[in-house]
């Protein structure tokens, strides 16, 4: 586990790479106090988690965010000041997994880690008995085994979250899933009543899936249910 954690306040990253080796105590992690900093140590040794502040000199977090979302689906989560939906909504739409407002209890922290880790490692649905791990409606196919997405044959770069929320989708296709239910399956139990992280992370996939709200193709919305995948035809 390489873990890259930009902050310039030296005792809160400290604190953060602390937190880390409780969970991976063999952990390569790499601390840095600026988002230059960041993007540099990003690209010499692409790390497996990042944790950014959203204040930092140079370039600011949700900066650096945006650079690494648009060539890599490593997961990231995001601290600030900042105590608002607004920007924690802002920070997911640039590609943040997630997002704790600091001061930060150490324990939520650790569970926050935990549940980045968890789904992006997430071990692929059993597939015995099947002859193919193959989803194919339209133009899109899904290879559950590789966690391989193609989209008209081209392969679609999700992060793991937004892969996981796919496939939940795509394994319920023809039925609506509640949104609590959503949240607690991809994100964990809680994230129940956090709404906002399912709506932006549904216009995320969307987004990459070439699909219109207003017309879907692939995703639907049940106003005040939930979603649901459009059945194979």
């Amino acid at each position: 586990m390489r873990i890259l954690i930009a902050d310039d306040d030296d005792d809160v990253a400290q604190l953060i790479g602390m937190s880390a080796r409780t969970l991976w105590p063999a952990a390569e992690i790499t601390i840095v106090g600026d988002g230059q900093a960041a993007l540099s140590a990003f690209t010499a040794a692409p790390p497996d988690l990042v944790v950014l502040d959203v204040a930092m000199p140079l370039l600011d977090g949700l900066d650096v965010c945006r650079r690494i979302r648009a060539t890599s689906g490593v997961p990231i989560l995001m601290l600030t000041v900042r105590d608002g939906t607004v920007d924690e909504v802002r920070a997911l739409h640039l590609g943040a997994d997630d997002y704790l407002t600091k001061p930060f209890d150490p324990l939520r922290l650790l569970a926050r880690l935990q549940a980045l880790a968890r789904r992006a490692s997430a071990a692929p649905h059993s597939t015995k008995g099947s002859d193919t791990t193959d989803f194919a409606v339209g133009d899109l196919t899904i290879d559950f085994a590789t966690r391989e997405v193609r989209l008209k044959g081209v392969g679609l770069d999700l992060t793991p979250t937004e892969y996981v929320l796919l496939e939940e989708l795509v394994r319920h296709a023809g039925t609506v899933v509640p949104h609590q239910l959503l949240l607690e399956r991809v994100w964990g139990p809680e994230y129940a009543n956090d709404s906002h992280y399912l709506k932006v992370f549904v216009s995320r996939l969307r987004q990459k899936l070439g699909d219109d709200a207003d017309h879907p193709r692939y995703i639907q919305t049940q106003w005040g249910t939930g979603y649901r995948f459009v059945p194979p035809r």
